[in-house]
């Protein structure tokens, strides 16, 4: 039987190009300065405890580089492409999925506004809006797994940690 998730850490991707008329938005890349400054955020909040063993990510390609970046920094195994972390994410696909996953810190990697509603729908207030800027971790803890109301332990942005 799967252990049951305690740490749920759900990500919005880190600083990506800006979008273009008639250009896909699927294939939107990090910028360099993007992924230095996730990078140096991420390595920051390992320093101070942050730890993680599975990456889940969209699969748009900003995203996927920022879960990649993710991985790197906490030796995880690559990360897992999932359609329900894609814009329009869908929180019952994502539970059920964790849940089956032998892993207790686990990272979702998605999209604004979708981010924002998935902290607040794993902390059963579904009805909250939680803004989350480029970059951001929201740490929530589920003591009884995925489906049922967590407690948000905390939301860190680069801003408020590297100060700039």
């Amino acid at each position: 039987m799967a252990t049951l998730t305690t740490r749920l850490f759900i990500i919005r991707h880190a600083w990506a190009e800006d979008p273009e008329p008639g250009i896909d938005d699927h294939g939107r890349r990090l910028t360099k300065k993007g992924r230095r400054r996730f990078e140096a955020f991420v390595r920051h909040l390992q320093d101070a405890g942050m730890d993680v063993d599975l990456v889940a990510t969209s699969p748009l390609i900003r995203a996927r580089e920022t879960a990649d970046i993710l991985a790197d920094v906490f030796r995880t195994p690559a990360p897992v492409v999932l359609d329900a972390l894609a814009p329009a994410a869908d929180w019952q696909a994502l539970a059920e999925w964790t849940v089956e996953q032998d892993a207790e810190r686990v990272a979702w990697v998605g999209h604004m506004p979708c981010v924002g509603r998935l902290v607040a729908l794993s902390i059963g207030a579904g009805a909250a809006a939680i803004r989350m800027q480029k970059g951001a971790i929201a740490s929530v803890r589920l003591d009884d797994g995925p489906g049922h109301p967590g407690e948000l332990e905390w939301l860190a942005t680069a801003g408020m940690v590297l100060g700039d």
